[in-house]
């Protein structure tokens, strides 16, 4: 039968891990399918999906789809969930694309061994999945979804599906599944410099767009005396406009009266010994601005709400008008660095008609809306660095994916204001999927009538990603910058275990009730929950142990004696310890709130 008046196609191949796996196609409109698989090792399996037309056609959307018994699996985990609960089959969907997360999928046990890791080597378009339990038959249902945004015509089309059941740390199989969608993508992260593990100042919380060079210079001085080394200055030095909206974004020239000599102010911050980086709105151009009018007919939509509408990056004025702004700012002002926002707006909403199929994609030379994406942010990373090799540029969740990290060096948390443990669980998560990347947390702050006891707990509770501050310090407490001058050093003192050795995070079920970061030479702790016993690990090397609970307690499994052991409180003045109640095994220890203790063996 003609492949043309198929309507509906369906193929199926055996698996070794997960039994039948079958694509199926409602739609196929001369496209056929071939599905091959690989085997890795007994428990790695790589299962490939090729589609082939004789002709350019649109993509057909298809679907791949497989089920396990739900032996020994307890939790799902996936970079774009915030809980591991096990949902129903029939939940909510998941979706990544290239400036939405990843797809990768984990099912896990009660014992934080991987049950089936699942990662797809689609980086740049959309994939839709939902990973849910079959009530009737008590099955871990899985389904792939492709092709279910508009697309441009193609011949050919390949994509792969890697199943790893190895009983593994969960947080193992996921660094190892996102080194191979790198990998087989063809993505290679650029190198984060030295400079992106730096503590950091924001503006964002404490002036939003209310800033002003003086002020700014003023809080910078301030900064830099408890240690901080970079400064983002954030929405607001674009326009005098204060409704927190993006109508005057687009235009990219300095408001006089907030900085009247752009490249002055920068040189005095960096005479502080700070790196300098700016804030710009990739794709938004508003309607009061003077560039609305010179990109009509080539916005992909308007953003109902937020007085701006979205450009098109298949258009090549566009990237270039995008690349060029940046580095006329970076050559100008003698920029350090860049916090480019919002890329995951380059998209169209579910269901919207692509306005370049009724053009007949008419000026555009790239025809896929994240094809277009990748030129450009590629064109930006190499101009930029083209100036400054060791250029920082920070993305944030949800775009923090495999082919982000080709452009960015900085990955930050999404904004969780004054919510330490939602904080701790996105960086947890960032860590495990960002390889050497810089991962930063979101912006602390904290009212200045807290104690610094408590407010230390911000700190702690992300104190395994770079920390960005975002308080007016002038305001605070002579206590709370003395505690903070404590823990930016003790960062920049075990920089390597924190930020650039193995990491693990504990429990993802109990929100990371326990993370742990290693180098060559010592193991460093973060406890968050007084109701669990972690592990300290092999006595082979100097221990730190924070205690962010809450109390003075911590409950650790040692498996020798300490030599010798120390406390520090949250402002590192050493404390009390009882080196003779420390012993091999179980064991209560006093460390003082928001301090801790060092151990040697």
């Amino acid at each position: 039968m003609d492949n043309d008046v198929i309507k509906t196609l369906t193929t199926s191949i055996n698996s070794t891990l997960v039994g039948e796996a079958t694509l199926s196609c409602n739609e196929p409109n001369g496209w056929s399918f071939v599905l091959s698989a690989y085997k890795e090792s007994d428990d790695v399996e790589i299962l490939t999906v090729s589609a082939y037309a004789a002709t350019p056609l649109q993509p057909p959307r298809f679907e791949f789809s497989f089920s396990i018994a739900q032996n020994d699996i307890n939790h799902y985990w996936a970079p774009s969930r915030t809980d591991t609960s096990l949902p129903p089959m029939w939940g909510a969907s998941q979706q990544s694309a290239i400036a939405q997360y990843l797809p990768l999928h984990l099912l896990i046990n009660a014992n934080e061994k991987n049950r089936l890791a699942i990662a797809c080597n689609e980086a740049l378009r959309p994939v839709y999945f939902r990973v849910g339990i079959h009530e009737e038959t008590c099955t871990a249902s899985c389904r792939f979804v492709f092709f279910d945004d508009a697309e441009a015509p193609l011949t050919e089309y390949s994509l792969k599906i890697r199943l790893d059941r190895r009983e593994i740390f969960y947080g193992d199989a996921v660094s190892e599944a996102v080194a191979w969608i790198a990998a087989t993508s063809g993505a290679i992260p650029c190198e984060a410099p030295d400079a992106a593990f730096d503590p950091l100042y924001s503006t964002w919380y404490c002036f939003h767009q209310n800033v002003f060079d003086k002020e700014i210079e003023e809080e910078c001085a301030i900064a830099a005396s408890i240690g901080m080394k970079t400064l983002i200055v954030d929405d607001g030095w674009q326009t005098d406009d204060t409704s927190r909206g993006y109508a005057f974004c687009g235009d990219w020239k300095i408001s006089p009266r907030r900085f009247p000599d752009m490249a002055s102010h920068v040189r005095r911050i960096q005479k502080m010994g700070f790196k300098y980086m700016l804030w710009y709105s990739v794709p938004f151009v508003g309607e009061k601005s003077e560039n609305f009018e010179r990109f009509k007919g080539k916005f992909l939509f308007t953003r109902d709400g937020l007085s701006a509408s979205i450009l098109d990056p298949r258009f090549p004025e566009v990237r270039e008008f995008i690349a060029s702004t940046y580095e006329k700012a970076a050559l100008e002002w003698g920029l350090d660095g860049f916090k480019l926002d919002f890329i995951d707006n380059f998209t169209l909403p579910y269901g919207k008609e692509d306005p370049a199929v009724k053009d007949n994609w008419a000026g555009r030379d790239i025809k896929t809306i994240q094809e277009a994406v990748d030129v450009l942010m590629l064109d930006v990373a190499k101009r930029l660095k083209a100036i400054r090799p060791d250029m920082l540029i920070e993305f944030r969740q949800a775009y923090i994916g495999t082919s982000i990290r080709k452009y960015g060096n900085m990955m930050r948390a999404s904004d969780c204001p004054g919510d330490f443990t939602e904080n701790r669980k996105r960086t947890a998560s960032l860590r495990m999927t960002s390889g050497q990347s810089a991962v930063h947390a979101d912006m602390l702050e904290w009212h200045p009538s807290e104690s610094a006891i408590c407010a230390a707990r911000s700190v702690i509770n992300v104190i395994f990603s770079v920390i960005q501050y975002s308080m007016m310090l002038r305001n605070l407490p002579e206590e709370h910058l003395k505690m903070m001058r404590h823990w930016i050093a003790f960062t920049k003192e075990h920089k390597d275990a924190l930020l650039k050795g193995s990491f693990k995070a504990h429990h993802p079920e109990l929100k990371y009730p326990w993370l742990e970061g290693e180098s060559a030479t010592e193991r460093v702790i973060g406890v968050y929950s007084d109701t669990i016993v972690i592990d300290a690990g092999s006595p082979d090397k100097t221990v730190y142990i924070v205690n962010g609970t809450g109390t003075d307690k911590v409950c650790a499994r040692l498996m020798a004696t300490p030599k010798s052991a120390a406390a520090f409180d949250t402002f590192g003045v050493e404390a009390p310890c009882n080196l003779s109640s420390l012993h091999a095994g179980p064991v209560d220890i006093t460390i003082p709130p928001s301090g801790y203790i060092r151990l040697t063996f």
